[in-house]
């Protein structure tokens, strides 16, 4: 039997056609923009130490952008992303944290929670979850824990800060949906598992 086109087959063939540019808008913002070679302006190619994370909130980056469960164009003109402030936090949540090589026991590592769902061929539907802690984020422990142990050790894990005790955390569900090439529907949703009421502030930029 042949099969039932879709209306995601559809919307592929337009693609394919160029009919219509259902590709335009995607994923593709980078999760992480410092610390990469296309940011390195280091004389020794250091990378990692040219560009730390703790340098992203207040100097811009040359070749890109990043964010948390971001969308743009396919030139990266236009650029949207998420940034979350539990009220206890120091900095913003723009973007995802992380060691670098030098920095984890094992080398680099995101040390965040978060899960892509679903998502469509034409990104005309995308959906991902990311657990933030509603207790100050550990940004320092991190770095110290993993940068004192060795290669035989297991990894110091953002779970094993006790940043999740008591189910203190939101789940931040962001989702997309496209009614048309340039019509995108853009729907964020915050749970609180924790036992009480908790403050979060979502801005999306």
């Amino acid at each position: 039997m042949p099969r039932i086109q879709t209306t995601e087959d559809r919307r592929l063939e337009e693609a394919r056609t160029r009919k219509k540019h259902w590709k335009r808008w995607g994923p593709y913002l980078s999760e992480r923009q410092w610390g990469t070679v296309r940011e390195d302006y280091s004389p020794g190619g250091t990378a990692w130490e040219f560009f730390p994370h703790d340098h992203a909130r207040s100097r811009a980056y040359r070749w890109g952008e990043d964010g948390i469960g971001g969308i743009c164009d396919r030139h990266q003109m236009i650029c949207f992303g998420l940034a979350l402030w539990n009220g206890r936090d120091t900095i913003l949540k723009e973007r995802f944290f992380g060691l670098t090589g030098n920095q984890g026991n094992h080398g680099e590592d995101v040390k965040e929670y978060y899960f892509y769902l679903d998502a469509t061929p034409t990104h005309s539907y995308m959906r991902m979850l990311y657990k933030y802690p509603q207790s100050e984020f550990p940004y320092e422990s991190l770095v110290e824990e993993n940068r004192g142990r060795g290669r035989v050790d297991p990894e110091f894990e953002l779970l094993d800060t006790g940043a999740f005790t008591g189910n203190r955390y939101f789940d931040i569900f962001v989702e997309y949906a496209k009614a048309d090439v340039e019509d995108i529907l853009i729907r964020i949703t915050a749970v609180n598992r924790g036992p009480e009421a908790a403050t979060l502030h979502i801005l999306p930029q």
